[in-house]
């Protein structure tokens, strides 16, 4: 397997990631969902789903101190989480399990923080990828309700989820959303001012019971269109991108 890896650098080169040369390959995705969590030093985060732990690297990496663990239904992907844990020093727990059949060891436990970039695709509506692992990290074999389910249960009281998942697929995300998950906020993710939002950012507390807020689009890049082959994120994005920013919600 090892020469079907590539190590690359995320965070500015802060972090090195091994990951699959085919197959799924995280992008700014995880980066994102991580820089949205309001984590602080000394809670928990569990993250669901953690792939090559990417999100959760990246989480550790800008707040110190952090309780980190990882569920991955992929063994090989499970194993790659421990090695990018190990080679950039963060204490990352990482479980292999099915998120719908914890193991007791978690089932027990609740944490401040989950997090989770659940599948985007539903497979109902579309073809599955040629790569085993890609396919299991982009098409759905467990519903958007079953993640904010079990998000729930293992959320202590006052305990916040942080999640990104494609904007086509809110009214099944706000329809899981039950009595047990308040206080709800949505950014938007645009590519470019004036375009459609393609991703969206949800965050939402055990037991919230603020009213739901829906904040303008982010914008991730400059310009209306793509004129140069270089960097045009915005300088907040390009921040968390390069620097490992926190991404900044409105008040």
């Amino acid at each position: 397997m090892e020469e079907r890896l590539t190590c690359d650098l995320f965070l500015g080169g802060g972090l090195r990631i091994w990951q699959p040369e085919q197959g799924y390959r995280a992008g700014i995705d995880p980066v994102l969902l991580a820089a949205s969590a309001p984590a602080e030093p000394g809670q928990s985060v569990l993250e669901l789903g953690c792939g090559a732990g990417v999100a959760s690297l990246c989480l550790g990496a800008r707040v110190a101190g952090l309780d980190l663990t990882g569920v991955e239904l992929q063994p090989d992907y499970a194993a790659l989480a421990r090695r990018n844990a190990a080679a950039n020093r963060i204490a990352l727990q990482v479980v292999t399990a099915d998120l719908t059949d914890l193991p007791r060891e978690l089932r027990v436990r609740s944490f401040d923080h989950v997090i989770a970039n659940p599948p985007y695709f539903r497979r109902d509506r579309g073809s599955g990828a040629g790569d085993a692992g890609r396919e299991t990290a982009l098409g759905e074999a467990t519903p958007l309700s079953a993640w904010i389910d079990i998000a729930a249960r293992r959320l202590a009281p006052g305990g916040r989820l942080t999640l990104i998942q494609r904007a086509e697929r809110l009214p099944e995300l706000f329809a899981a959303l039950d009595r047990r998950l308040g206080s709800a906020e949505l950014l938007p993710l645009s590519p470019r001012d004036g375009r459609p939002a393609k991703l969206v950012l949800l965050r939402a507390r055990k037991g919230g019971r603020a009213a739901f807020r829906l904040h303008p689009p982010l914008v991730l890049h400059e310009g209306a269109r793509h004129f140069r082959d270089a960097d045009t994120y915005e300088a907040s994005v390009a921040a968390v991108l390069r620097q490992g920013a926190a991404l900044p919600w409105p008040a």
